[in-house]
């Protein structure tokens, strides 16, 4: 039997309807569901939610029998599931209510069809590499891993920020600009390509260094070996900055100093035969609709 767990980051009745008919194709297959357990008490609060199901809580109980994670939303939940499946090994599903979705790229349409192919293990795995960040003064405690990217930012101030950047100890450049990337082949089509980065495969060992609205227009993105250690400092008229990842924002403080490399462990994306990582591209970026094609 198998064990899925469910995550979203917002119900709505709308989408609530998709969590329901996920929950009743695992239930038809006798699978066991979970559910977060600040969902459950949500959903029974505002919509009466009935359903019988389990409940998790944390990462740790990644590592107790869950066979399959389904992210149900966009690509933000998505990611929001990777933090909740980490070194675990358990595989996510990502199912598209959003808007775009190149991460959660199997339809709504789909989730009959899809729980076929789960059923008749017609399905492989897509290992996806990571970014490890650590700073000298533990900013990030555990939340320190990114499957997109990591930025360092300007809070506060109009002014542009300087960051220096070393890549493998060696100097590689600094930057005038609103801040700085660094992101993974998988953010490639994420906020780096918002930013002009190119869009990378996913299997390549690669990292992509993006300047944030570079104040000087010959700098450009860098694509580098992802064995390589980067390491950014950061000089500012204000004292605090920005450090993301994935969307996860702390303080940053002039003075403080970052290392990213790649991560020990991937996360294994479900993917079907049907589904490729060019298909997704050319469809959500619309290319070849030009009527001259």
């Amino acid at each position: 039997m198998k064990s899925v767990a469910i995550y979203g980051i917002k119900f709505t009745r709308l989408n609530l309807d998709y969590l329901n008919q996920i929950i009743g194709e695992c239930k038809k297959r006798n699978w066991r569901v979970l559910l977060e357990e600040d969902t459950i008490n949500h959903l029974r609060s505002k919509f009466d939610f009935q359903v019988e199901c389990e409940s998790y809580s944390s990462f740790l109980d990644f590592h107790s029998g869950i066979n399959l994670m389904i992210s149900l939303g966009g690509d933000g939940s998505f990611l929001k599931s990777v933090r909740l499946v980490r070194d675990s090994q358990v595989p996510i599903l990502g199912i598209n209510t959003g808007r775009l979705g190149f991460l959660a790229n199997i339809s709504k349409e789909a989730i009959s069809e899809t729980f076929v192919l789960l059923e008749n293990n017609q399905y492989e795995y897509q290992q996806r590499s990571l970014l490890q960040v650590k700073t000298t003064s533990n900013v990030l405690e555990e939340e320190n891993f990114a499957l997109n990217e990591l930025t360092l930012t300007k809070k506060d101030s109009s002014s542009m920020i300087i960051v220096h950047a070393k890549l493998d100890n060696k100097y590689l450049n600094s930057y005038w600009a609103d801040g700085i990337m660094v992101s993974t082949p998988t953010g490639s089509t994420g906020y780096n390509l918002s930013c002009g980065g190119p869009i990378i495969t996913p299997g390549c060992k690669v990292h992509i260094i993006t300047p944030i609205a570079a104040h000087n227009l010959n700098v450009r993105p860098v694509v580098v070996p992802d064995h390589l250690p980067i390491d950014l400092s950061l000089e500012s008229r204000e004292r605090n900055c920005l450090v993301s990842i994935d969307g996860v924002a702390r303080n940053f403080k002039q003075g403080d100093e970052i290392r990213i490399t790649k991560a020990q462990f991937l996360i294994n994306v479900v993917k079907f035969e049907h589904t490729n990582f060019l298909d997704t591209i050319r469809n959500k970026m619309y290319w070849g609709i030009d009527n001259r094609n």
